[in-house]
């Protein structure tokens, strides 16, 4: 039976902006998180690729890690993912080659396949190009090939040449489960907002698995949505403005993160409140017992080998409140 004190947790971070607030403020913010994070023993903290979200400051993902890597000393930084349509993988190399070289040992590179917005900016990223997702395996390949100490091709990825970064493949179904699994590299699955199909994709990549030069073992990290507070009552207004997010993004009507409120979810029409619920069914909401327990129930029904967290609470001091006591939830105080 697997305990909570043995598994490794990590932030997941999108430098969401507040109403009211600005991408400056939101930065510096981030700064705070990823230097509590390390000095609480987190093990990674990770930024996501988003385009056109008004409410989402981490589009420039790479400069954002470069950023944070001067800010903090010994914590994993890496990408959650890089959305790989939206890049060509010897850039991709090349950047996360710099940054392994600014900041040796410390970079994880997690690729999605989807390009993380709407078509119309997909189509804005790309100009010409046609993003196709069925080429994402063959441009993994490219990446990994680009790291290795014996890339065969005449192009190669100066910085990144053999320096194997470490690569994550995301995801949020079933199709990039069996892609993890071919390669034999760590998988990372979206629980926190697509938990449908958790269950099945990580069974699809632990039953289908191929040992590698990079990973021995199946290795699946969950992300879940935690708002810890002192009582169970301050969680759930807390987690107000996590769902006001959510229906937000189910009705098309980004806005940046609105502040908490009792009726968050009251005058909602059924549909849309079911929707945000089943988007949001790996939610961690409460007090340390609570948290603690459902948690624990979590652990033993889908055996992770590691916890990323993310939180989208309006109040800074309570967001960073809520990643302490998560750390002592994990920690088994």
């Amino acid at each position: 039976m697997q305990h909570l004190h043995q598994i490794p947790y990590s932030v997941l971070d999108l430098a969401l902006v507040n109403e009211g607030s600005d991408y400056s403020e939101t930065f510096q913010k981030t700064v705070e998180t990823a230097q509590l994070a390390e000095q609480l023993g987190y093990t990674r903290f990770w930024m996501a690729e988003h385009h056109n979200m008004p409410h989402v400051g981490s589009s420039a993902t790479v400069v954002l890690l470069t950023y944070l890597g001067g800010k903090t000393r010994t914590i994993r930084l890496g990408s959650g993912g890089i959305m790989l349509p939206n890049h060509s993988p010897l850039i991709v190399a090349e950047q996360f080659g710099t940054l392994e070289s600014l900041f040796p040992g410390r970079i994880d590179l997690g690729l999605g396949r989807a390009p993380g917005t709407d078509q119309l900016t997909s189509a804005a990223i790309r100009g010409n190009r046609m993003a196709n997702v069925q080429e994402f395996p063959a441009h993994v390949s490219d990446i990994l090939r680009y790291f290795s100490k014996d890339n065969p091709s005449a192009v190669k990825a100066y910085p990144g040449n053999g320096l194997e970064v470490p690569v994550w493949i995301l995801g949020s179904s079933t199709d990039s489960a069996y892609l993890a699994a071919s390669l034999g590299l760590p998988y990372s699955f979206a629980s926190h907002f697509a938990p449908a199909q958790m269950q099945q994709a990580i069974s699809i990549y632990r039953q289908n698995f191929q040992p590698s030069a990079y990973l021995e073992h199946p290795k699946v990290m969950l992300c879940v949505n935690v708002v810890a507070a002192e009582t169970d009552d301050e969680a759930e207004l807390l987690a107000s403005s996590l769902y006001r997010m959510f229906a937000g993004v189910a009705t098309g009507l980004s806005k940046p993160l609105q502040p908490p409120s009792q009726d968050a979810l009251t005058d909602w029409p059924e549909e849309l409140k079911q929707l945000v619920e089943s988007m949001l069914a790996c939610s961690f909401i409460g007090g340390k017992s609570r948290i603690s327990t459902e948690l624990q129930h979590f652990v033993e029904a889908f055996r992770p080998d590691e916890l990323m967290v993310t939180s989208a609470i309006f109040d800074h001091a309570k967001r960073l409140k809520s990643f302490e006591l998560f750390q002592e939830v994990m920690k088994g105080l």
